[in-house]
């Protein structure tokens, strides 16, 4: 009797990635939306709650304590920055205070915002820009705030928060005059009592970002909303996470700058074959930056300066490489590229914001003369 072998039962389908079911979700969901988001400065809150439900905001911020996973954040965000540079930036808003949270000691901060944040029931923005700057001696804090029962009162305006809303909250630093004169680090709400959200200027691009000025009178904010009194130690445990997950901005958008090029050439190769810089020499660049940020996420609470440094540098790479894609993308396609739907030019404009949000260029040159490594 011939006894016919079984067959080999096909391998079980593995589960989709976050980072593939966000890619998904941008293609399908994102994509129609970015002539809107860039024209019209339509805010895409739906997706950014869809993609919190994937998971998208949770690897780099375990409310529970696990280990931050900073890459898959990182590679998410890229996800979406290959379709819309100025979504990414919502995303690195929400990841970056959802940072905050999970790297303080505030454990009811974790249980309640700082879940929602992870899964996209809450949303918030990061209003660390002035804080940093002030840190590295480029301006001075704009808020001020005194003691009072059960928490602070906080008076002044910050000129730039983004990803915000009615509901959402935000970071902000004050200063605390007095005997023992501090910085103090805390989570602040959009609806709060003496809180108020007023109109910015309009950008030439990332104005689907919700970025608006804040203005602080007498604002209460509650001793359980305090991430760090003071913040001495706390920044520097979290600098190093808040700049490499700016990367992700970064990358998708230098990938699809790589895309245009290529796709370009299919009918101009015969003349863009002339330019100087090709899509393999962007491609070879990307991937040397990819393994470089990730490489630097596995160990986000390092504190040798040397580490430091290159984040520093790393984060200095993106935006320039950045720039550089975006131009020689609108180089490539030319005139197609320039209409007022061009994509080209549309992410043009988004790399400069690359360049420029806080840490901008300027600042990361002066950051690393600081640290005699310029």
């Amino acid at each position: 009797m011939n006894i016919q072998p079984m067959p080999i039962a096909a391998s079980a389908m593995e589960e989709p990635s976050i980072v593939d079911e966000v890619a998904s979700l941008a293609a399908s969901d994102l994509a129609p939306l970015v002539l809107d988001i860039d024209q019209k400065g339509h805010y895409p809150e739906a997706f950014m709650r869809a993609i919190g439900r994937l998971g998208a905001f949770s690897p780099h911020a375990s409310m529970d304590g696990g280990t931050p996973d900073l890459e898959t954040s990182i590679r998410a965000m890229s996800a979406v920055s290959e379709h819309c540079t100025s979504t990414a930036f919502c995303v690195w808003c929400q990841d970056a205070l959802a940072w905050y949270i999970a790297t303080s000691d505030n454990e009811f901060l974790k249980q309640t915002i700082g879940k929602d944040l992870t899964n996209g029931k809450g949303l918030g923005g990061t209003g660390l820009s002035n804080p940093m700057k002030t840190i590295f001696g480029i301006e001075k804090l704009k808020l001020k705030a005194e003691k009072v029962d059960g928490g602070y009162s906080v008076t002044g305006t910050l000129p730039w928060v983004s990803n915000l809303g009615d509901s959402h909250h935000f970071a902000v630093v004050f200063a605390v005059p007095g005997d023992t004169p501090r910085m103090v680090m805390a989570v602040a709400e959009c609806f709060g009592e003496g809180v108020k959200i007023t109109a910015n200027d309009e950008f030439v691009a990332m104005d689907g970002t919700r970025t608006f000025a804040i203005q602080f009178r007498k604002a209460f904010i509650p001793e359980k909303h305090i991430l760090a009194d003071p913040v001495t130690e706390y920044i520097p445990r979290i600098r190093a996470g808040f700049i490499l997950l700016q990367s992700g901005m970064a990358f998708g958008l230098i990938k699809n700058c790589i895309e245009l090029m290529e796709q370009a050439g299919t009918t101009l190769s015969h003349v863009n074959c002339y330019l100087p810089e090709q899509p393999d020499y962007f491609r070879d660049r990307l991937a040397e930056l990819e393994t470089e940020v990730f490489e630097l996420s596995k160990t986000p609470f390092e504190k040798d300066p040397a580490y430091f440094i290159r984040v520093i540098k790393a984060r200095l790479a993106a935006g320039e490489l950045s720039v550089a894609a975006a131009n020689a993308a609108m180089l490539h396609c030319g005139a197609r590229g320039y209409v007022r739907q061009g994509a080209a030019q549309r992410r043009l404009r988004e790399a400069y914001f690359v360049a420029i949000v806080t840490p901008a260029t300027k600042q990361l040159r002066k950051m690393l003369a600081d640290f005699g490594a310029a």
